[in-house]
């Protein structure tokens, strides 16, 4: 891909600014993003990223309505949200480029002066329960919290990032604004400004910023990994379908590492030709899904194989997928299928990057978990450098019994959890 270009700078009071044209693009989107997440939260107050987020959008004293903020963004015929993840929460609008100053307005409004008014978080209240408990009724995803608090156990990397429906209910308006207070400071932000406009608005962006609060970048706690055996979780649930996840510990954000670690996950589950879906989909048909993914934070990260199984087949499948990893870990890689994966990936890290969203959520991700970016050119040359013995490298540091969980949700006999018991095990 040619060089994309991008401005940067952190203003005066310690705000930081990215801008990444996009010519060819009808839209732009701003996106505000925040260095804190679930794991900047203790016990007490577990979920309240995530209901701050919420309440960001239920008014202003320039908007004091919900219906004020979402009436003006759908009359721009916008596309807006936020979300909260371990790490980072953001707010984001994209509109066509001649309403950047109309969506930055109530992007920034909403960031800078929500009321959180206590009857307005009270009602918030019952939605964010019964997003809880949708989450529980979607085994595909909840698996992925189940595996979390596997691994990772009670500590902040191990809790729901929606939290828990108790402690929701018992959040108080001070909580959410002492944590906000303490989080949403100018050294803490990112603003993103990327698409079609012609000129730099840094100086609109800077104006209307002016008035952040400052503060001190406060860090989370350290997330202990402590594991001497494989970890496995059964979660009985009636369903049609056992989802299934494996959770391979690897290594952080910050590892020169990882470009081998995602082309290995290429290789496994990345593409249909990969050997996971070749292996259980085309040669078992026993699944409609399976895939592999890698997830890097900034002081601990994994490889993650997840799927979708009848419960009668899960040994099955559990011992094909660990035949692969130890396939890969034992038995040399052909140059070819390297190539093949290498290609893949780069191809996808390129996909993502078309529009306007897409090129301000990685801009500002890389600088928000980070405080520096590493542009996709620069990930593209490291990717398409990982060598055979790199990989190879990588698969015999990971794949280990003391590295090594699984979590399923369904209905699996006892029989059926005593023979994935004796087969999850790489030794």
């Amino acid at each position: 891909m040619s060089k994309l270009p991008y401005v940067k700078k952190t203003f005066k009071n310690g705000l930081n600014y990215i801008f990444v044209p996009q010519p060819q693009s009808m839209a732009t989107t701003v996106l505000v993003l925040v260095s804190t997440g679930s794991e900047y939260e203790t016990k007490n107050i577990n979920g309240v990223s995530h209901f701050l987020e919420h309440l960001c959008f239920k008014g202003t004293e320039k908007r004091p309505r919900s219906l004020d903020i979402a009436g003006e963004l759908d009359g721009l015929g916008a596309e807006y949200n936020a979300f909260t993840s371990n790490e980072v929460t953001g707010y984001y609008a994209k509109s066509a480029n001649r309403n950047f100053q109309k969506i930055l307005d109530v992007v920034s409004d909403l960031y800078l002066n929500p009321v959180i008014n206590a009857d307005e978080m009270n009602k918030e209240r019952g939605v964010i329960i019964e997003e809880i408990n949708m989450y529980e009724d979607l085994p595909m995803r909840k698996i992925w919290e189940d595996l979390a608090t596997l691994m990772y156990g009670d500590q902040p990397a191990g809790w729901s990032v929606a939290g828990e429906k108790d402690v929701i209910r018992n959040m108080t308006r001070e909580d959410i604004v002492s944590y906000r207070n303490l989080h949403y400071v100018a050294s803490k932000t990112t603003v993103v400004v990327s698409g079609g406009l012609a000129i730099n608005p840094e100086r609109v962006v800077a104006e209307y910023f002016a008035g952040i609060r400052e503060g001190q970048s406060i860090k989370k706690a350290k997330t202990i990994e402590k594991q001497e055996e494989p970890n496995i979780f059964f979660g009985d649930k009636k369903t049609d379908q056992t989802h299934i996840a494996i959770g391979v510990r690897a290594f952080d954000w910050f590892d020169s590492r990882r470009y081998a670690l995602s082309v290995l996950s290429d290789l496994l589950g990345g593409s249909m030709s990969s050997r996971l879906f070749k292996r259980v989909r085309e040669e078992l048909g026993a699944a409609y899904y399976i895939k592999s993914s890698t997830d890097l934070n900034s002081d601990y990260g994994s490889l993650a194989i997840s799927s979708g199984v009848d419960k009668e087949r899960v040994p099955e499948i559990v011992e094909a997928i660990v035949e692969e990893l130890k396939s890969l870990r034992d038995k040399d890689i052909g140059e070819d299928e390297l190539i093949k994966a290498k290609e893949h990936l780069s191809g996808k890290i390129v996909l993502q990057l078309e529009t306007s969203d897409e090129l301000a959520q990685f801009y500002g991700g890389e600088m928000a978990i980070s405080g520096k970016i590493r542009t996709p050119e620069e990930i593209l040359e490291k990717v398409r450098a990982v060598t055979v013995e790199d990989v190879r490298s990588v698969a015999e540091d990971i794949f280990k019994d003391d590295r090594l969980n699984f979590a399923a949700i369904g209905m699996i006999d006892n029989s059926a959890k005593e023979r994935v018991k004796n087969i999850f095990k790489l030794s």
